[in-house]
């Protein structure tokens, strides 16, 4: 168990500042050029813009909201706003008004910073019903002449309020500062809500101390490693790697221009730390394999077998098993031939820890990467163990599992397999919801909701929700979620949704990679127009009868997909199908999708 501090964030930072001063915290693109922020000129921001909130009224125990693409505003704000003895909450960007209303008006927020004039736009249009909300600051002011003036200010209007603050109080900041307390709550972190309102979780600096001593010593951060910050700061994994970490340990963050464009990032930043959740391995995974296929024979040949060779060497050092001289010998040339520029082209050839987490990821996916030289490790966590709790460590690497608990968590399995967890990471408790609470933490511990099994030698598998598991007509237990990361390993399959619970068979419902399907259509000149077309191709059927084949043959026939339906639209946020963090929501995809789930069973 690591030892805590007690610190609060804020303390933290001042001594992160004192320690590293002119060394580089920080760093944005702007108009296609690097920019840095060193260490004292975050301090600086964070201070004036604490100072800014506070003379607009902000005060102990308000609530912030945070609705922004991450960027360096983000952290100035989360940090000003702590620095006061108010709570942070971050909502999604992605997210429809509707779902940001919500947000604002449950977490009680006084005071809500939007990026630009789009996030500005969601809660003008529900503001009457944000009887909460005294000030809206934005960061990027254009297009914004004709609001509210007594409403809105820029965020360079709070800092410059900031500063006069400082010369008539110059000591406020720090007096603000030494009145924290450990156990306060400083931030409130949204679920995912996949069935049901989005709850909010409530963390303390304790809990953010606990788990980040924990999780740097687990993963050997150092001052020297860089991270790129592009998952939506809303979540916890991403506040771990973009802000406590670096707070904690001294680290520096690039952030990402978008999501979109997070491949061309990654290689000009070349992180040592790398978090991806599994529909970003999808993606890298994807993109080299429909690139070799586009590519000619010869290196076609050569890909293949390299990657023959890496596979073998991947397996042989997983297994803890001698790799021999000759095997090594063909991997140093695999490594020359083709594997450094793989690395080269997804960016993380300077990756030293790699890391998927926030979902489950097929062991054929990570094994991928581990041939290409990049051995990319699984961790686990929730929001209410304030992020990450178990992960591989070392070269204790067993995929397939999430690998063992950081110092900070102890663990248990209750009878019917539902995973257990006790800590000092485990959180306070749900914002306004004393019920939810009370259901979640039992005799101090955190009831996960998530089935789990151990292996002999300790390292612990997530089989699946437990309200996910599927029970068949025959009394069969089925884990979803095993099958549906399987199919998704095709370049071919974006989403997965395994249907069956009281049924006689397995099916799925299936919505092709677009991008991808379309590149494979194309190239034997089938013509489509749309989504709808190309799904509905007879051709496109078979290719993915294909990938099922695939999948099928690596489980037992009871868990086999018997028959599945090509998805005709997308699945979107917006029509409530997934949540921000691009989860299924199951229910609604039942409810919305019942015709289609009758006529796979209508035999």
């Amino acid at each position: 168990m690591v030892e805590l501090t007690n610190k609060t964030l804020p303390r933290v930072f001042l001594d992160r500042v004192g320690e590293c001063g002119d060394e580089v915290a920080l760093r944005e693109k702007d108009f296609g050029i690097w920019q840095s922020i060193t260490w004292n000129q975050y301090l600086g921001h964070v201070k004036d813009f604490a100072l800014g909130l506070s003379s607009l009224g902000f005060g102990r125990g308000d609530h912030l909201a945070i609705i922004s693409e991450n960027c360096k505003e983000w952290l100035y704000a989360d940090l000003a706003c702590i620095s006061l003895g108010g709570v942070t909450l971050g909502v999604y960007p992605t997210s429809p008004y509707p779902e940001v209303k919500y947000v604002v008006h449950h977490s009680d927020s006084v005071m809500v910073i939007c990026e630009d004039q789009e996030q500005t736009d969601k809660i003008l249009e529900v503001i009457d019903e944000l009887p909460c909300l005294k000030k809206i600051i934005v960061q990027d002011m254009k297009g914004r002449r004709n609001y509210p003036k007594e409403m809105i200010l820029s965020f360079k209007e709070v800092e410059d309020l900031g500063r006069q603050l400082a010369k008539t109080n110059p000591y406020l900041f720090l007096e603000e500062i030494k009145k924290g307390d450990p156990e306060d709550v400083c931030i409130m972190i949204y679920t995912s809500g996949t069935t049901g309102p989005p709850k909010g979780a409530m963390v303390n600096h304790r809990n953010v101390e606990a788990t980040t001593r924990a999780a740097a010593l687990a993963m050997e951060v150092t001052r020297g490693d860089s991270v790129v910050s592009y998952l939506p700061l809303c979540h916890v994994a991403e506040q771990i790697f973009s802000l406590y970490l670096p707070l904690f340990i001294g680290n520096t963050v690039n952030f990402a221009e978008s999501i979109a464009t997070i491949q061309n990032d990654l290689r000009e930043i070349a992180p040592t730390l790398f978090l991806g959740v599994p529909r970003i391995w999808e993606k890298l995974h994807s993109s080299i394999t429909i690139n070799i296929q586009d590519s000619g024979p010869i290196k076609q040949w050569v890909y293949k077998h390299c990657m023959a060779i890496g596979y073998k060497k991947a397996r042989l050092g997983l297994g803890n098993q001698k790799i021999g001289a000759g095997l090594k010998l063909a991997g140093w040339l695999g490594y020359w031939l083709m594997f450094r520029a793989l690395q080269n082209y997804i960016g993380l050839r300077k990756s030293r820890l790699s890391l998927s987490a926030a979902a489950k990821v097929s062991p054929e996916e990570l094994l991928f990467f581990h041939a290409l030289g990049l051995p990319v490790k699984e961790g686990y966590g929730m929001t209410e163990c304030t992020g990450l709790s178990f992960i591989h460590m070392e070269d204790d690497i067993r995929l397939g599992t999430v690998g063992k608990p950081i110092s900070c968590i102890e663990y248990k399995l209750a009878p019917d397999g539902e995973l257990m967890k006790k800590g000092p990471s485990i959180f306070v408790g749900y914002y306004k919801n004393p019920g939810a609470t009370a259901k979640t933490i039992i005799n101090g511990w955190l009831m996960t909701e998530d089935i789990a099994t151990v292996d002999q030698d300790g390292h612990v598998s997530i089989v699946d929700r437990k309200k996910d598991i599927l029970i068949t007509s025959g009394g069969k237990n089925i884990a979803p979620s095993l099958i549906e990361n399987e199919l998704k390993v095709s370049p071919y399959i974006k989403e997965a949704i395994v249907l069956g619970d009281g049924k006689k068979f397995i099916s799925a419902l299936i919505q092709i990679e677009f991008e991808n399907v379309g590149k494979w259509a194309t190239t034997r000149q089938l013509a489509y127009t749309t989504f709808k077309s190309l799904s509905m191709m007879p051709e496109v059927k078979a290719l993915i009868q294909e990938a099922v084949d695939t999948s099928n043959a690596k489980f037992a026939r009871v868990e086999n997909i018997r028959k599945f339906m090509l998805l005709t639209k997308e699945l979107d946020h917006d029509d409530n199908e997934m949540t921000a963090t691009m989860k299924v929501r199951r229910a609604t995809i039942y409810k919305k999708f019942a015709r289609e789930i009758e006529m796979i069973y209508d035999v």
